[in-house]
């Protein structure tokens, strides 16, 4: 039975140590089995989670590095994965924009829980370029790009009434400017160096294989739990 009561006195530690992990059912990785490449795998895997009926199994963790040294990480969703990487958009002037221009690097993070499956993708960002930021901007939906156009994002705002006039205005903007984009909406790609699969285990035997660039291939190592 879960401890349903928190306690102050050791910081939830009994509250926390009593709630389950693990309590999913992996489909079984067997690592002799596995590509030669990570891009394959991957997709299998998360086609496999939305076949579970995992929540938004597009979504991911990335991890970023800000000017100062200091790590950063969010939610956000994943539009493709191809040969050139795992990719995403943000606005080159938010929080995420500025970290990625001052280190180009990032940590993408997938856990799909009802699997107990987590996949690691470490390596550096580049630009898709202009064609493919546009692309992405036009295939958002209004209201994102509304938002996107305020190029406000993580900025203080001590004022909601604020927000409602800029949206507002970009709503007008987008109407009359059916074609336009922001330059500063930004197309990315994390080009992997490393790429690690999980799978967990009640029993901690944890199954882990590691994909390390070498050159233009892969070296798959089996790592221990």
């Amino acid at each position: 039975m879960v401890n349903d009561r928190w306690s102050d006195g050791d910081g939830g530690r009994a509250y926390l140590r009593a709630l389950p992990v693990l309590s999913g059912t992996g489909p079984g990785f067997v690592i002799d089995h596995a590509p030669a490449e990570p891009i394959s795998l991957f997709v299998a895997w998360l086609k496999s989670a939305v076949d579970a009926g995992v929540p938004e199994p597009h979504a991911m963790t990335i991890s970023t590095v800000d000017a100062q040294g200091m790590p950063r990480a969010r939610v956000l969703i994943l539009k493709a994965v191809d040969d050139r990487g795992w990719h995403f958009a943000v606005s080159s002037v938010s929080q995420k924009g500025r970290d990625l221009a001052a280190h180009p690097v990032a940590a993408l993070t997938f856990y799909w829980p009802a699997l107990v499956r987590q996949v690691r993708v470490v390596g550096t960002v580049v630009s898709d370029g202009a064609a493919a930021s546009a692309d992405d901007f036009h295939a958002r939906p209004s209201g994102s790009r509304a938002m996107a156009l305020t190029l406000r994002q993580s900025q203080p705002m001590p004022d909601m009434g604020e927000l409602d006039t800029e949206i507002t205005k970009a709503h007008h903007r987008l109407g009359a400017e059916p074609d336009y984009v922001p330059h500063e909406w930004t197309s990315y790609a994390v080009r992997p160096a490393e790429v690690e699969f999980w799978e967990g285990s009640p029993d901690r035997r944890h199954r882990r294989l590691a994909y390390t660039r070498v050159g233009t291939g892969w070296e798959r190592t089996q790592l221990w739990p």
